[in-house]
């Protein structure tokens, strides 16, 4: 993100206005950006929906949410500047004329800017209708600027390789390349963003970034929180396609990526689809070696007796839908040859958890190994809830003895400010930049989902003996046999 605001006049276009995205996150990231002086001068966001409202209702509907899920305080006086840039229309999303009436609108708030302003159209809707949008936008010739329009789009991006490839092909016929940004607000968080930073910016631990020295990887994306009223949506995902094709995926390549020439955003993917071509994919009669799948059933979270996740609503009650994966990954490069990738994701988990470890080898002698064990050395990127860098070593303990003692010295976000800017901020300011960097490529996609392509065909047509965790416990006992069998365990 730029420290200086030099945006050019943007008419923002929210598809899906008045679902739980827009409310939650979209509209609490645009009014801070707004406050921090980040949006342009002239912009206006046109929020579409079916129902018939007015804009006072919807601006109304839009402050309750802010008050409720805004970093920043809803002051009368910025609350007053920002909602004069929202208006609402009601829109049909297979309709032609409400593209053409759409169309109209967007011609008066350039006729108001002066200029042909950018446009950002924004698909805060399901994949399902990811086709019917691009091709009324194409037939209406909104977004005939490529060097100033451009797409966002949600994960999943859609359900596997071939329908990764078909839905690239269908964006193609509308947009070029360079108007596609397919968000990943994991790659929005402050610490994720960090790791190249951290590992590039510093010459200490670049040289020790390799086989080497490091012995495993772990990333884990933990979540207290279960299914609640997205049953429906993930019976039909699930937390392969959910999480691990995307999320997991993307920290894998900041972690492991080579070097890029420079911060250029397209230097920056290449690297990422040289990491996933060189994953070693699991083969088709290997997946239950590398990989497991779990499903909670009851248990009990903060002393607190939570569902099965066959009873929670939209749910089938005989599901085979994985709420839990953990799964070990190679990358067969000079770099990574032989390091076990870990990683694992799952709801109602014990607690809510994001992070990344590196454990480094031991010391291949130590003049202390007969008299004290000594702990690994382990460099742990704490993403969510904490946000932190620590590095765990060897230190001698006060006194006369020479005893040895683990200790962690440790960069704490909070500590240095503690009104970070949230994931979806960092995105959509550079959205409106247009820069890709945070963004995913079509070529990073379809790579992606070659990854897990034999899991997904192997899951689908074996029936799983599900539920096999306790909710508020961290997992089935096959993904602590899966890191156990190489003498590691979970973090």
């Amino acid at each position: 993100m730029s420290d200086i605001n030099v945006l050019t006049a943007t008419n923002i276009v929210i598809f899906g206005a008045t679902g739980d995205l827009a409310k939650r996150k979209l509209f609490p990231a645009f009014y801070n950006l707004f406050i921090d002086g980040r949006m342009p001068e002239n912009f206006m966001i046109i929020a579409l929906g079916r129902s018939d409202h007015n804009d006072e209702y919807f601006r109304n509907y839009i402050k309750v949410n802010l008050e409720a899920f805004s970093r920043k305080n809803v002051t009368p006086e910025h609350w007053e500047a920002f909602q004069s840039h929202i208006t609402y229309f009601q829109h049909q999303l297979d309709e032609e004329n409400s593209y053409k009436n759409l169309n109209r609108k967007l011609l008066e708030f350039d006729s108001g800017f002066g200029v042909r302003g950018n446009r950002l159209f924004y698909l805060s809707i399901g994949p399902n209708f990811i086709s019917t949008i691009s091709n009324h936008i194409k037939n209406a010739s909104l977004a005939s600027e490529p060097d100033k329009d451009r797409i966002i789009i949600e994960k999943p991006f859609v359900y596997n390789k071939q329908s990764a490839i078909e839905l690239n092909q269908l964006l193609s016929e509308t947009f070029e390349e360079k108007q596609i940004y397919r968000i990943d607000h994991y790659l929005g968080k402050e610490t994720v963003q960090n790791i190249l930073a951290f590992r590039f910016g510093n010459s200490i631990f670049e040289p020790l970034w390799n086989h080497r020295h490091i012995e495993s990887v772990q990333i884990t994306v933990a979540e207290e929180v279960g299914v609640e009223t997205r049953g429906s949506f993930y019976e039909q995902t699930g937390a392969l396609r959910d999480m691990v094709q995307n999320h997991l995926l993307q920290i894998l390549c900041m972690v492991t990526m080579e070097a890029p020439a420079s911060l250029e955003s397209d230097e920056i993917r290449d690297r990422k689809v040289d990491v996933l071509k060189s994953i070693r994919r699991i083969p088709a009669d290997k997946v239950d070696h590398y990989a497991v799948r779990g499903q909670y059933g009851k248990g009990i979270i903060n002393g607190v007796e939570t569902k099965a996740y066959r009873e929670e609503d939209g749910v089938d009650p005989d599901s085979n839908t994985e709420t839990f994966v953990a799964a070990k990954f190679y990358i067969d490069n000079e770099r990574w040859q032989n390091v076990p990738f870990y990683v694992r994701t799952g709801k109602k988990m014990k607690e809510k958890q994001s992070y990344i470890s590196i454990q480094f080898k031991p010391l291949p002698h130590s003049t202390f190994s007969d008299t004290n064990p000594l702990s690994a050395n382990r460099l742990i990127i704490n993403i969510q809830p904490l946000m932190d860098i620590r590095l765990q070593f060897m230190t001698k303990k006060q006194g006369l003895s020479m005893a040895l003692r683990p200790v962690e010295m440790i960069f704490d976000y909070f500590a240095c400010k503690e009104d970070t800017p949230e994931a979806y901020e960092t995105l959509l300011q550079d959205a409106l930049e247009g820069d890709f960097t945070l963004f995913m490529r079509s070529d990073q996609v379809e790579e992606a989902w070659d990854v897990v392509t034999t899991i997904q065909e192997d899951w689908a047509n074996k029936k799983a003996i599900f539920p096999n965790y306790e909710a508020g416990s961290w997992g089935p006992k096959e993904s602590f046999d899966l890191v156990e069998r190489q003498g590691h365990n979970w973090l």
